[in-house]
């Protein structure tokens, strides 16, 4: 028996949420209703497509199968929905509507996306932009964002990676911080001064290991959030690496041993596989990449 679409909606709900009770939230039914639902879809089409454990819902080989062509069918929808056109369909298009949500590292999130997503949403004001700032990769495959914002260009899964922009990184620290410390004219003198960086066990991704480039084996102030790093670098707490484009929202901040280390890094624009047939995403995307393109090309004119 093919499965109606109702039921291959709800399957996906619980494959990205992994378990009832998200899922149920998302698709705005209760958990027992839901578990229900997936039972029969099981039944129906005869395999058993969740392993099911007090941690929740994890896919079979038989449920991950499952999962591309709900995937699929998903996107052929959106595309079918999207071809409708009425009367006013043409004058609509110029703003965007409905909602999306962006995963990004906190270094973008905290200092390059608002400034965009702000122009966006005056420009679009029936769109509801989210920004979902995570020190981690975000999975696109269980729906956490509509599109995710990465320092590094993943090579597996059912994804498209596009290239935004480059960036740069420098050593940073307060100026009060700097007329109490320790010479420092070569990156063999950071020895002698405290150290602020990303918790080394917490580093989700290798383009973030900074200071590997520079031989720095101890950080004595850490965290791993960009934003926190940035502020302990205000308040005096050691040297660290920042990026360019942060440096005009942390005054009292100076670059140091700009030519002994400049580091230099991309963000890439990930997106599921999926959606590349969906046209209001194709076009947000498209702004989004404009608008980081130009904000990062701006802030880092002022660092």
């Amino acid at each position: 028996m093919l499965p109606h679409w109702d039921d291959l909606r709800l399957f996906l709900a619980v494959a990205r949420a992994e378990t009832l009770s998200a899922a149920a939230k998302t698709v705005r039914k209760d958990a027992a209703t839901l578990g229900r639902r997936v039972a029969r879809l099981e039944r129906d089409l005869d395999v058993v497509l969740f392993r099911k454990s007090p941690q929740g819902y994890a896919l079979t080989e038989a449920g991950a199968q499952l999962l591309d062509r709900a995937e699929a069918a998903e996107a052929a929808m959106r595309a079918a929905t999207e071809g409708i056109t009425g009367p006013d369909r043409d004058a609509a298009n110029a703003g965007l509507t409905g909602q999306v949500r962006i995963g990004a590292p906190d270094g973008c999130a905290n200092y390059v996306l608002p400034q965009v997503c702000a122009r966006l949403g005056a420009a679009h004001p029936n769109l509801d932009i989210q920004i979902v700032a995570l020190p981690r990769v975000f999975n696109l495959s269980r729906r956490e964002a509509d599109l995710a914002i990465g320092v590094s260009a993943p090579t597996a899964g059912q994804l498209t990676v596009q290239r935004i922009t480059d960036y740069r990184l420098h050593f940073a620290a307060s100026t009060a911080y700097l007329a109490a410390a320790p010479q420092l004219t070569h990156i063999r003198d950071l020895a002698a001064h405290r150290i602020v960086g990303y918790i080394p066990d917490m580093i989700f991704d290798r383009e973030l290991d900074y200071l590997a480039d520079a031989g720095v084996a101890r950080v004595a102030m850490a965290s791993n959030s960009v934003a926190v790093q940035l502020n302990l670098l205000r308040q005096g707490a050691g040297i660290g690496v920042v990026h360019d484009f942060a440096l005009p929202f942390a005054p009292g901040l100076a670059r140091v041993l700009v030519d002994e280390m400049s580091l230099n890094r991309s963000f890439f624009l990930i997106r599921h596989q999926s959606d590349t047939r969906d046209r209001r995403l194709n076009h947000f995307a498209e702004l989004l990449v404009q608008g980081v393109r130009a904000e990062v090309a701006q802030l880092e004119a002022k660092a």
